[in-house]
């Protein structure tokens, strides 16, 4: 529509040099060519149409625009069909019914410098302009209509992604915590009942025979062991599935950058020799890396993240490199919370394990989280 409305302008005025050359009024047609032409021009830069800030300024703009055109159709009524290109204008800047409006009298205006041109009068030069008048709001209007249709379907689908995800949310900890009732079912629940039918068992035969009782009382302490040692690995130490099998780190942080999203693209890379990790480490390191992974799909807008980890000798080091809007690590907030999440968590993780977390980020230029665990027997 710019393209036509510049097109139609500069037609209009070689049209008038080359059928009046030499007139008084060609310096005016001229300089109003021009001004108009800077004036149209100046239209994108005064920001958003119909609300939002600056509505007033491209108010302003649109009535001088709008004038500067009036008087080149006077001087001359061929730049009347630059109103084309203006109809749109109008439409786009103000209200439904002031646009309607203004529509309306920039056809008459046309049809007027149509018949000023006509060497009579002509029916056509009459219907013509409100016909095609017609025909550019009904499109304009009709699009619009598409248009607002297509943003609500679009909020109805991102609303709607949101609830699934917040019931995938819920499903997956419901799915959690009904897989931790069954392996405290299976483990501590069971110990405990063991212990309590030994100990009840010794309390009955500690008079009669103090020997059996004994040996109830060492066997309820050796449940007891084992149950405290289960306590503490889901505490402390709870496996992910992604171990399951006997995969190690690199196989979980392989398929966890496998699958390849619309929007990001992850890169896994080993450097170093591989050795056996502990199972606090590993999974220590897988946590932070889903982590790490979810932040950057959430927050970072990034389409590209590197997944690497590096084993020096003495250490072992996980580093997660993005190219999304990065932030101010001095900045940010601290999640923490109930939900256990965020940086906090990480830095727990491995403040747990004696290492440290480092992030470096600087708005526009992407983030990279590194997390060093140290190996006491590398």
């Amino acid at each position: 529509m710019h393209a036509a409305f510049f097109l139609l302008l500069g037609a209009s005025l070689v049209r008038f040099l080359i059928r009046h050359p030499g007139e008084p009024r060609t310096p005016w047609i001229m300089a109003f060519s021009v001004a108009l032409a800077l004036l149209y021009v100046l239209g994108p830069v005064l920001g958003p149409v119909q609300g939002g800030p600056g509505t007033g300024r491209r108010f302003t703009w649109l009535g001088a625009v709008v004038a500067s055109w009036v008087v080149l159709v006077v001087l001359a009524p061929s730049f009347a069909w630059c109103a084309v290109p203006l109809f749109y204008t109008g439409l786009r800047t103000l209200p439904a019914r002031a646009s309607l409006v203004l529509v309306a009298l920039l056809t008459t205006l046309v049809v007027a410098a149509q018949l000023r041109l006509a060497e009579g009068f002509d029916p056509n030069l009459v219907l013509a302009p409100p016909a095609v008048a017609a025909i550019a709001t009904a499109v304009f209007v009709h699009t619009q209509r598409q248009a607002a249709r297509q943003r609500a379907l679009i909020d109805d689908l991102l609303r709607t992604r949101r609830e699934l995800a917040a019931t995938e949310r819920r499903e997956g900890t419901l799915a959690e915590r009904q897989r931790l009732s069954m392996e405290i079912h299976d483990t501590l629940a069971q110990g405990l009942s063991s212990q309590q039918m030994l100990l009840q068992a010794a309390d009955r035969t500690w008079d009669s025979d103090a020997e059996a009782a004994r040996r109830h009382v060492r066997t309820a302490a050796d449940i007891a062991a084992r149950g405290l040692a289960e306590a503490r690995r889901f505490v402390h130490d709870l496996a992910p599935p992604q171990f399951d099998g006997g995969a190690g780190l690199e196989d979980a942080l392989r398929a966890l950058a496998a699958p390849e999203s619309a929007t990001v693209s992850v890169r896994f890379h080993v450097e170093g020799v591989p050795v056996p990790l502990p199972d606090r480490v590993r999974s220590a390191l897988l946590r932070i890396a889903q982590g790490a992974l979810a932040n950057v799909t959430e927050h970072a807008a990034a389409t590209t993240v590197a997944l690497t980890l590096s084993y020096l000798g003495d250490q072992v080091v996980l580093d997660v490199a993005d190219d999304g809007r990065g932030f101010d690590p001095g900045a940010a907030a601290p999640s923490g919370g109930a939900r256990g999440h965020g940086l906090p968590a990480m830095r727990a993780r491995v403040r747990q394990l004696g290492g440290t977390l480092t992030i470096e980020s600087v708005p526009g230029e992407g983030t990279v989280l590194s997390a060093s665990v140290p190996l006491e027997n590398p």
